[in-house]
């Protein structure tokens, strides 16, 4: 039986793990949030596991239908209501060490839409994970519990109040 909880734009909590992405789609891709790092299911069973102590600098998010081109920024496609909603995936940006490299997980986005400001916390919430050193604080799945019911009523929409918010959810966490 399915248990969710809470969600903040893409990233969900189902039968107790958090997912990015709609973990209900047999076809479709997530990344979970494991212990050891961000684990990235894929359509062929087999998935792909970034360890947490590889993941550097900022976490960025886009939404839409299609690869995201460099520069793309954060879109809204899966914000809007009508025939946008549903449709597309979703991408983790992110730069790893050891090697270095610029990386992209792919998630499948839910059929309902996203408030776009879940979507600018969320993003928010990772990069600041990142910037403390303490992304692996991530895999605690009460911690991010807490951290997300705190984040999910606000209405946070300028990047001063999105940042503060977080800070202030990251350490009642």
């Amino acid at each position: 039986m399915t248990d969710t909880i809470a969600s903040l734009g893409p990233l969900e909590r189902i039968d107790g793990r958090w997912v990015l992405g709609d973990a209900r789609r047999p076809d479709g891709f997530r990344v979970e949030f494991r212990e050891d790092g961000l684990y990235q299911h894929e359509r062929s069973g087999e998935g792909l596991l970034i360890p947490w102590s590889r993941i550097m600098l900022g976490v960025r998010l886009t939404l839409g239908a299609k690869y995201p081109h460099k520069g793309h920024g954060f879109g809204l496609r899966d914000c809007l209501p009508g025939p946008w909603k549903g449709h597309g995936s979703g991408y983790l940006h992110m730069t790893l060490r050891h090697p270095y490299e610029d990386f992209i997980l792919r998630f499948t986005t839910h059929p309902h839409r996203y408030r776009a400001t879940d979507v600018l916390l969320l993003e928010a919430l990772l990069t600041h994970a990142v910037q403390e050193g303490e992304v692996h604080r991530l895999a605690a799945q009460d911690r991010l519990s807490r951290m997300v019911a705190q984040l999910v009523p606000l209405k946070a929409r300028t990047p001063g109040a999105l940042s503060r918010a977080v800070a202030g959810a990251w350490e009642a966490g």
